[in-house]
């Protein structure tokens, strides 16, 4: 797979800047075939390099070094805090440690590929974003839905490279993606976790699904947290769904079984058991996978009203993005837009 994904990265990244016309400032796309344990890993070292400031600041409030502090971002070390917010905190340690855990071993078994604009390869030569592709998971795919692996590969490698070349493509869009992540871990507080067990309770008592919104993530997030939330969210919601409606695009003069590709694909988002939808639902994957959904019904709304050089107005500044009301009611960006144009 390793040579076949290197010329199909290549490929992609060509046929991409032809239908988009994002061009990438940092230079040709690199792919990376692993293993699910490889993927795994690579996430772990996301997700260091994302909760250093949190652990920093549990750090600084508890008097721990900054070597503990690194141990509390790759560990579920317990940080204690004073008083009553010790248990508290402890307990919401342990969960999140047991909700990563979880999330990465369901997932290393669906995922297909992806980009990481988080990836480190090197420490003393930092490398932006690397395109990862998990070998057996593709390649069961191919086996299970007899998929010609030349076409099934090069379908795959353009949504991922689509999600560089929008980080890559558009010069502010990295930058202001990475402030919203440090924005929410700030603001963090770990006494809203007793709150969401009360939210959770008390959703359930109404009948409601506590998780609809997003997981545990936004029910043990503060206000300002939320906020924060529903802009990135917005933002991702917009980003699935152009790479899902640029991959088709992009490959339609290359690759003749594109919707039995999507057939395949949209069935496997939506089949899953009681169980793994309940873990999703707490972890936020149910509602990242709504995100490809509302994404392409908000890029139709946006171009059957203005065509594709209005859905390019998205790129122009962080204040162009849509929120998650606007994903929702695409008119409401579209009225928006407009007016300040």
């Amino acid at each position: 797979m390793e040579s076949d994904f290197e010329a199909h990265t290549a490929v992609a990244e060509e046929l991409v800047v032809a239908q988009t016309g994002l061009v990438s400032l940092d230079g040709p796309a690199q792919g990376r075939v692993t293993t699910r344990t490889g993927w795994i890993d690579a996430n772990i070292k996301s997700f260091q390099r994302l909760l250093k400031p949190l652990a920093d600041k549990f750090a600084e409030a508890t008097g721990e070094s900054s070597a503990s502090s690194d141990s509390a971002a790759s560990s579920d070390s317990s940080a204690s805090l004073p008083g009553e917010n010790k248990l508290s905190t402890k307990v919401m340690q342990k969960f999140a440690a047991l909700e990563v855990g979880a999330m990465l071993g369901w997932m290393s078994t669906r995922v297909l590929g992806q980009y990481d604009l988080l990836v480190i390869e090197n420490e003393e030569a930092p490398m932006d974003g690397m395109v990862y592709y998990v070998a057996p998971n593709i390649a069961a795919l191919e086996w299970r839905h007899g998929f010609p692996p030349d076409e099934f590969r090069l379908w795959i490698a353009l949504h991922e490279v689509t999600h560089r070349a929008q980080f890559t493509g558009v010069a502010w869009l990295q930058e202001h993606f990475l402030s919203l992540l440090d924005q929410s871990l700030n603001s963090a507080d770990p006494k809203a976790f007793a709150s969401a067990m009360k939210q959770i309770a008390a959703a359930r008592r109404e009948g409601r699904n506590p998780f609809d919104e997003g997981g545990i993530a936004v029910l043990v997030a503060s206000p300002e947290q939320r906020e924060v939330l529903d802009q990135i969210m917005g933002m991702m919601s917009l980003l699935e769904g152009h790479g899902d409606v640029t991959m088709d695009r992009a490959g339609a003069d290359h690759l003749s079984e594109i919707p039995r590709f999507r057939r395949v694909i949209s069935h496997r988002r939506s089949q899953v058991g009681p169980l793994a939808r309940l873990m999703r639902q707490i972890m936020g994957i149910e509602a990242k996978m709504n995100q490809y959904v509302a994404g392409e019904r908000f890029i139709a709304a946006v171009e059957e009203a203005g065509g594709m050089e209005f859905l390019d107005k998205a790129w122009e500044g962080p204040e162009c993005l849509p929120s998650m009301a606007e994903i929702r009611d695409p008119n409401l960006w579209i009225t928006r837009v407009s007016a300040s144009s």
